[in-house]
């Protein structure tokens, strides 16, 4: 949807020409947020590629609904480490199908990641 490229459950390689900015997406259940922790330690620890850089999370709901208080702590959490961004339960996505309209959350990502450096907004 942002113009981005999957790859999967590693690190892009600057070194070896892929893109160095990143967004981490997880679900909100109880193992995508682990899973978004886990990474966020790693860029904490320093032990990603080098070039690598965090844009932000993306953290994609895993049902309709509120968050669970347990799992909204631990979004919480999250925030402390690095810039987080809710994208909302969209059915159509879960048929693998196109929304009509893309969530505000998504839209406001979007304007996020294509601003020039320092002038970003302020994080979700």
């Amino acid at each position: 949807m942002l113009g981005g490229a999957d790859i999967g459950r590693r690190w892009p390689d600057p070194a070896m020409g892929e893109p160095g900015h990143v967004l981490l997406v997880a679900r909100t259940h109880d193992l995508g947020i682990r899973a978004a922790s886990q990474a966020l330690n790693v860029l904490r620890t320093e032990e990603q590629p080098a070039g690598v850089q965090l844009l932000a999370v993306v953290l994609v709901a895993d049902a309709p609904g509120p968050l669970p208080r347990v799992l909204g702590r631990r979004v919480r959490v999250l925030r402390s480490g690095a810039e987080v961004h809710r994208v909302p339960w969209m059915p159509a996505w879960r048929l693998g199908e196109e929304a009509d309209q893309l969530p505000r959350a998504v839209r406001a990502l979007a304007r996020r990641i294509s601003a020039p450096a320092g002038r970003a907004g302020r994080p979700r």
